[in-house]
């Protein structure tokens, strides 16, 4: 990636903040119980979620470096871009697109579709492509418990992901930067590993517009770019579908690209990486740490050559 460098919930567990971040409006809704997502530009509403068995103890990266430091190129090129730029893009009203092989299909309102699924707490590894790496901790759902409820068939070998397309309020989207909207996939079976998660929150609040506002697919073993921001549409496709990076630079970006040391992007090695607020760089871990729970996912294939 040529990335420039420059359930259901109580009203005790989700409340809203005293002081809003140059609040607006919020929605109220999930299965009634009270889950305020974002609908205003850069607002910001408390959440809770629980424990995780899959989370890491590594020490977090401070807030401001994981809002402040970002690739979204739809709000352009450079790391402070997204934040600069996000605050016009509207999460509110959002709606899911579910297509595909599926007994289920629809147009889903956000709270809809998170309905009776309460959060969780995930603190995760996040790796980045280009060498540097965060420990978030994220709030959302486990991806499979939203699958299921469309009832994928057997056809639905892959699941694809897309962003919205709105060059109105993301300026990056009016230059040809990456084939818009943005796009990505996962095999069926590593979707329904319990590490992936839809996200909905950071750091004990809903996500700011730069982190993929109002939900993204968060996937801790495989390079950020994976991790679609702002999903607006998942489909259930037979066949590998199209994603951005890999149809702009086939040779640099595979479609699994799981974190592997052992297997250098073509104009860097991928052996170390620099964690944000760390002055040395330490190695890195194939799987990005996590290959107790997905490499047998991976079981008989050559990781070199799928990458």
């Amino acid at each position: 990636m040529l990335i420039r460098h420059g359930g259901d919930l109580t009203e005790n567990d989700v409340t809203p903040q005293g002081v809003y971040l140059r609040r607006r409006e919020f929605m109220t809704g999930v299965a009634g119980a009270g889950l305020a997502l974002a609908a205003g530009p850069a607002s910001a509403v408390a959440l809770k979620g629980a424990p995780s068995r899959y989370s890491t103890d590594e020490k977090k990266t401070p807030r401001e470096d994981v809002t402040g430091y970002n690739n979204f190129y739809e709000f352009g090129l450079d790391k402070e871009d997204p934040a600069r730029n996000a605050g016009k893009l509207k999460v509110a009203p959002w709606t899911v697109k579910i297509d595909g092989a599926c007994n289920k299909p629809g147009t889903y309102d956000l709270a809809d579709f998170l309905r009776g699924n309460p959060l969780q707490e995930r603190i995760y590894r996040l790796r980045c492509v280009e060498g540097w790496s965060m420990v978030i901790p994220w709030l959302g759902v486990p991806l499979a418990d939203l699958l299921k409820r469309y009832e994928p068939t057997s056809k639905a070998r892959y699941v694809a992901f897309e962003t919205l397309y709105r060059p109105a309020e993301m300026p990056g989207q009016r230059r040809p930067v990456l084939e818009w909207p943005y796009r990505e996939g996962l095999r069926i079976d590593e979707a329904m590993n319990p590490l992936a998660i839809m996200a909905v929150g950071l750091y004990g609040e809903t996500l700011p517009n730069q982190n993929g506002a109002p939900m993204r697919l968060v996937v801790p073993w495989k390079y950020g770019f994976k991790s679609i921001k702002s999903v607006t549409r998942i489909s259930f496709v037979e066949k590998q579908p199209r994603t951005a990076w890999n149809v702009s630079a086939p040779r640099e970006y595979g479609f699994y690209s799981n974190v592997n040391p052992e297997v250098d992007h073509p104009r860097w090695s991928q052996a170390s990486e620099r964690r944000i607020g760390e002055f040395r760089r330490r190695e890195t871990l194939m799987f990005n740490g996590y290959g107790e729970q997905v490499a047998s996912l991976y079981r008989g294939m050559d990781l070199k050559k799928n990458f």
